[in-house]
């Protein structure tokens, strides 16, 4: 394929299917690949499929917003940095951006075990962006391109291209919808209310009910931003500073080093005055006043959502984020609202240090259209719809990490559809992302998903310091990972199970000099000959403990050294999830036939077959992770699954 055939003629669509578009050119733009929108979803989309040889155009409509951190200038957090580190395991970019674009680096959660130890950075806005567009535009096999799409167009259930607001039509073999909040936004702010798909940028309306006429359900949802406050009106003495970590941890496996300057962020908090002036402007609120139809994030609630919930709360905190480096813009982290901009000053200066603060863009709350989940597959490909994928907030998600992880997903998932190749589906035991798509397409949501280390049943096995050794396999098969970066996740480790090795037989015997070591910090000496794998399960013994008296012939990084003491500390826990994960292996290997009839199955209620028929499961694993299908009602539809392959194989 060249581009310059006629895709009309190339794809066969028929002329009908265009109007009332009027196509502006004779000859018309065709891609292997087309990617509605260039937020985090869709570059992460674009970069996958053009770094695997696919002809790609992604469309937005603003190229100075490509990567536009919309809300706080962060990635990461609880849950959230596992599915950052996942990514760049995989060969995405995020994790690299935002070492280039971070202003401070912080490991969350210390205080607990290392299942929930989360990286989180501080990201200057405009260099985030910057080092973004800078890759995609340097990207072979990749076309930018600022325009509206208005319409998908599919016949005979399978995409041929796309119609854009000036009229022109481009083919395609696959899409990927990534529009984030622009179908169909609306902004508000207190009663007053403007269609944008973000502040000062075009909503997207046709392709919304392009989307319907496809027919797919669609739904409402919402979300906010707080305001943005100007740095020389605040009085940083009365606020708390909150320092990164020194030396600041990168997020991505091949950087060496963070060289950008590191600032802290300040935290406050509101008070009873604050209260009572929201409380005071509730009649103004479009959340109460019913002009809000959307329903918000349950776990990131608006600050007049939290007041009135949490009643019995007399403060809330508030964490001051710097912008960037060159910019004197704080995001007031904690104070979402929609409530009108006067009652916004009034609320902002009732907060200590900020009693004269200025603010330079106000908050907003957003209402945008979504599609219900549901009707994806693993793949994050429409069911019935050949070659259309979804991906990021349209798939009812809230969060720059979750969106990156889907567009990554989508991206791979396209280039293997067109290699003629089965889709990578990660099980919930293998990564966030796992847990992320299935929860998606099998449990649907009806809010902003946001992901919790809660959400995973194997989160110890599914930790911050381990993703290269769950996912960089897949993404060296895949051919995103380098060999090079391959070569070196194996190396550290089989340096890592050598060194359990050494540890398990190397045993020492009891002296003054160990025994006063163990005494100072406050364990119990040995009086008898110990392992070091014994030592150093105690909580009390960290690797530098083990170095001191018997240090590793493998010269071990630092990071290699926390992996041992944690596989060790942690091995009966690990191996009991392992166990676990492995009897879930063997549901999702019992696939189920896309076309099962539910409906000639003896002993289901009503209620469970329109539920499987809803959702189509894949495996027997996913039908027994649906809400409402029994284990009773599992063991039914197995034996009829596996009736039916036996039926296939031997049909005789």
């Amino acid at each position: 394929m060249t581009g310059f055939e006629d895709p009309i003629k190339l794809l066969n669509i028929s002329l009908e299917s265009l109007t009332p578009y009027r196509l502006m050119h004779k000859e018309q733009d065709c891609y292997d690949v087309i990617v509605i929108g260039a937020g985090h979803a869709g570059c992460e989309a674009a970069l996958c499929t053009a770094r695997s040889g696919l002809n790609t155009c992604i469309f937005t409509t603003n190229l100075d917003t490509i990567a536009q951190l919309s809300c706080n200038p962060a990635i990461g957090g609880l849950a959230k940095g596992h599915i950052v580190r996942e990514i760049d395991a995989l060969g995405g970019e995020m994790a690299k951006i935002t070492d280039r674009s971070g202003i401070q680096f912080r490991m969350l959660n210390l205080s607990r075990g290392p299942a929930v130890w989360s990286l989180r950075a501080q990201v200057d806005r405009v260099l985030y962006r910057l080092n973004m567009a800078q890759c995609l535009e340097r990207q072979k096999n990749l076309t930018i391109r600022q325009d509206i799409v208005e319409e998908i167009v599919v016949e005979g259930g399978k995409v041929k291209g796309v119609v854009t607001s000036l009229g022109t039509f481009s083919a395609s073999k696959a899409i990927i919808v990534t529009t984030g909040t622009f179908l169909k936004g609306l902004i508000h702010i207190g009663l007053a209310n403007f269609q944008a798909g973000r502040a000062g940028e075009f909503p997207s309306i046709g392709l919304s009910d392009s989307l319907r006429k496809l027919g797919l359900k669609l739904g409402r949802l919402k979300t906010g931003t707080p305001p943005r406050l100007d740095a020389k009106t605040i009085d940083f003495s009365k606020t708390t500073p909150q320092h990164g970590d020194d030396p600041p941890p990168p997020f991505s496996y091949s950087t060496e080093e963070i060289t950008n300057p590191q600032i802290p962020c300040y935290i406050t908090y509101t008070n009873k005055k604050t209260h009572n002036i929201i409380m005071e402007g509730l009649d103004r609120s479009p959340l109460y006043g019913g002009r809000i139809k959307g329903i918000g994030p349950r776990y990131c609630p608006s600050i007049e959502d939290k007041v009135v919930r949490f009643s019995d709360k007399e403060r809330h905190q508030i964490s001051l984020e710097p912008e960037g480096l060159e910019t004197i813009e704080y995001y007031a982290n904690g104070i979402s609202t929609s409530l009108p901009y006067d009652v916004q000053i009034r609320l902002v200066r009732s907060i200590e240090g900020l009693e004269d603060a200025n603010i330079m863009r106000p908050a907003y709350a957003i209402e945008y259209d979504f599609v219900y989940p549901t009707q994806l597959r693993h793949s994050l490909e429409i069911k019935g719809i050949d070659g259309l994928f979804l991906a990021g907030q349209i798939n009812g998600t809230s969060g720059y990490e979750e969106a990156s992880a889907q567009g990554l997903m989508a991206g791979i998932n396209v280039v293997l559809k067109l290699r003629d190749k089965d889709p990578l589906v990660i099980r919930r035991d293998e990564a966030y992302i796992g847990v992320l798509i299935d929860d998606l397409v099998t449990k649907g949501t009806a809010e902003p998903y946001r992901m919790f280390t809660s959400r995973a049943e194997y989160r110890l096995l599914l930790r911050h310091d381990n993703a290269d050794f769950r996912l960089m396999e897949k993404g060296h098969k895949i051919g995103l990972v380098s060999d090079a970066a391959y070569e070196k996740v194996k190396e550290k480790k089989r340096m890592m199970n050598e060194e359990i090795k050494r540890l398990k037989g190397v045993r020492v015997k009891p002296s003054d000099k160990i025994n006063e070591a163990l005494s100072t910090i406050g364990t119990s000496p040995i009086r008898e000959e110990a392992s070091l794998e014994n030592l150093l399960r105690r909580p009390e013994i960290k690797y530098g403990f083990i170095r001191r008296f018997s240090p590793s012939p493998y010269g071990l990084t630092s990071e290699v050294e926390g992996i041992v003491e944690i596989n060790v500390k942690y091995n009966g826990y690990i191996e009991r999830q392992v166990k676990m994960a492995d009897r879930l292996k063997k549901l999702e290997s019992k696939k189920i036939p896309l076309d099962f009839d539910y409906r000639s199955i003896q002993g289901l209620s009503k209620e469970v077959v329109e539920k499987l028929l809803e959702i189509q499961p894949e495996t027997i694993g996913q039908a027994g992770r649906m809400p409402g299908i029994t284990p009773a009602a599992i063991s039914i539809i197995l034996v009829a699954v596996e009736r039916y392959w036996r039926q296939i194989k031997s049909p005789c």
